[in-house]
């Protein structure tokens, strides 16, 4: 029987000791909560915005070229040079043009000689010669048929010479009403001779080039001494106040546009300047391939910084007060593509993902759903964290 309990005795003490051995595994696999502090989120309002890419344009742009042909005779403008609305640019040789207006003048002035008519008179068919000489006959013949009718009727002349003197007063009628139709086509040619005159001398005044606003030279085309023919550009002249500014909206976006709208842009010219402009025009309808829907803007002031053709980045403001939910910047943490934070919850970190970090001011907007207002976040170590760790709070709630 002591045998027995001896045995006993042992199996019980081996027993004993590994239960407890068990136990210091248990304890020992078991990982520490990690100690860290607290901050809630809140239901703040942001203000939503899009970026878009646009472009500067100038105000005006224009290729200035010439009406005649002739050879250059002077440029008085350069690249890059300012000009103002109405400054000669350009003057072509004018000799031969000069010939031409005084060959229309002589010839205007031969057709008035022709017609009886002095410079600056009246083109009236009546004032010509011939029609003085025609309406002169007239009167004559009519007066002799009036002294015929009246002797006829007292017998003092025979019945033949009334009516040798009815038929001259008709044929003087007739050559009247021709000599008439003749001097109305004789002063259409006149007026024709006239306007080749008034075209030679705007010729004249052609080969003098003139800038059409305010602006500067941003193409020389041509050189004195090259000879050019109608239309040929001779300088390109653009207008840089103030600068147009044409984006394309989303179709997403389209009913935060409209006339009236202030948009906000950057620039590489101008690092970390904000630049502003007000939409002016906007398409009827949509691009049918990009979907987007072009929008012209003016800018609000003048900056010597920004040039026609830069490319920049615009500011869409769609929502200036929309609610959201954010988080305290310190609990989102970006490791290899990756955002995310840890919400405590009953003593341990959960972890959220969000596709990307948008805020200002010391916080961070999360997707709708991704969590509640109040809940807390963890604001430190976290870099530490893993999914579903134990976590000890400080400062805050667990």
């Amino acid at each position: 029987m002591p045998k027995y309990t001896g045995i006993i005795i042992c199996a019980a003490l081996l027993f004993a000791g590994c239960g407890k051995k068990t136990e210091e595994v248990k304890a020992a696999a078991a990982p520490e909560a990690l100690t860290v502090k607290t901050g809630l989120t809140e239901a703040r309002t942001v203000e939503k915005f899009l970026m878009v890419t646009g472009s500067l344009h100038p105000d005006e742009a224009t290729t200035v070229s010439s009406e005649v042909a002739g050879r250059v005779k002077s440029i008085e403008v350069d690249f890059g040079q300012p000009v103002r609305r109405g400054q000669v640019v350009a003057q072509l040789d004018t000799t031969e043009l000069s010939l031409q207006v005084e060959r229309a003048r002589s010839a205007l002035a031969q057709a008035m000689a022709r017609l009886g008519l002095e410079p600056g008179a009246a083109e009236d068919p009546e004032s010509t010669a011939g029609m003085r000489q025609a309406k002169a006959q007239l009167e004559d013949a009519r007066a002799r048929f009036e002294r015929s009718r009246k002797l006829v009727e007292t017998g003092d002349i025979s019945r033949e010479r009334f009516e040798e003197a009815e038929r001259g007063m008709q044929a003087r009628q007739a050559g009247y009403d021709a000599m008439r139709d003749e001097m109305r086509t004789q002063l259409a040619s006149l007026r024709a001779l006239r306007a080749e005159v008034q075209l030679a001398e705007k010729r004249v005044k052609d080969a003098t080039i003139v800038a059409p606003f305010d602006g500067a030279v941003s193409v020389k085309h041509v050189s004195p001494g090259q000879f050019i023919k109608e239309n040929v550009p001779v300088l390109t002249i653009v207008k840089t106040s103030p600068l147009r500014l044409r984006v394309e909206i989303p179709e997403s976006a389209v009913s935060d546009v409209r006339v009236g709208t202030e948009l906000k842009f950057t620039t590489e010219a101008a690092p970390a300047q904000e630049f502003k402009a007000v939409v002016r025009e906007l398409n009827p309808s949509l691009d049918a391939r990009s979907r987007t829907l072009s929008a012209e803007a003016r800018l609000s002031q003048a900056d010597g910084r920004l040039k026609p053709g830069s490319f920049v980045q615009v500011r869409l403001i769609t929502a200036k007060a929309a609610p959201v939910i954010a988080v305290p910047s310190d609990a989102v943490y970006t490791v290899a593509g990756l955002n995310k934070f840890f919400t405590i919850e009953n003593g341990k970190a959960v972890e959220r993902r969000i596709t990307e970090v948008l805020g200002s001011n010391g916080w961070v907007e999360v997707p709708e759903g991704t969590v509640e207002a109040g809940a807390v976040v963890a604001v430190s170590n976290v870099p530490l964290l893993t999914d579903g760790a134990p976590v000890k709070a400080q400062g805050g709630r667990s």
